[in-house]
């Protein structure tokens, strides 16, 4: 199930901010940006970056997820691995989605700014 528009219109106040906070400068953006999209009823950060083998091809890497659980009204917090599999963060969940994103910015045991 999809966000209503309410909770999108929150999801979308919440990251911008977020967003505009931990944006790298412009004159670096090309080499280094930062984006987030929303996906049904989970949020996804990511980088943006050139290929390290082919700078003309750009990438989005992946580094936190939150999928909101609307009969519980929380966000399950998620990093990901070098497997390339999403494993719950401690904690586990948070109660609102800014507290996601300071979660992110704490980044406490070094998962998400590898």
């Amino acid at each position: 199930m999809a966000l209503d528009a309410l909770e999108t219109t929150e999801v979308i106040e919440v990251m911008e901010n977020f967003i505009n906070e931990k944006r790298p400068p412009k004159e670096l953006r090309k080499k280094l940006d930062l984006s987030y999209r929303i996906e049904k009823q989970s949020i996804y950060i990511y980088e943006i970056r050139p290929m390290w083998d082919n700078p003309s091809q750009v990438h989005n890497y992946e580094m936190a997820k939150a999928t909101y659980v609307k009969n519980k009204d929380i966000w399950k917090v998620f990093w990901l691995r070098g497997n390339l599999k999403w494993s719950p963060y401690n904690p586990p969940t948070v109660k609102t989605l800014k507290e996601f994103v300071d979660l992110v910015i704490e980044d406490k045991y070094c998962c998400f700014w590898g």
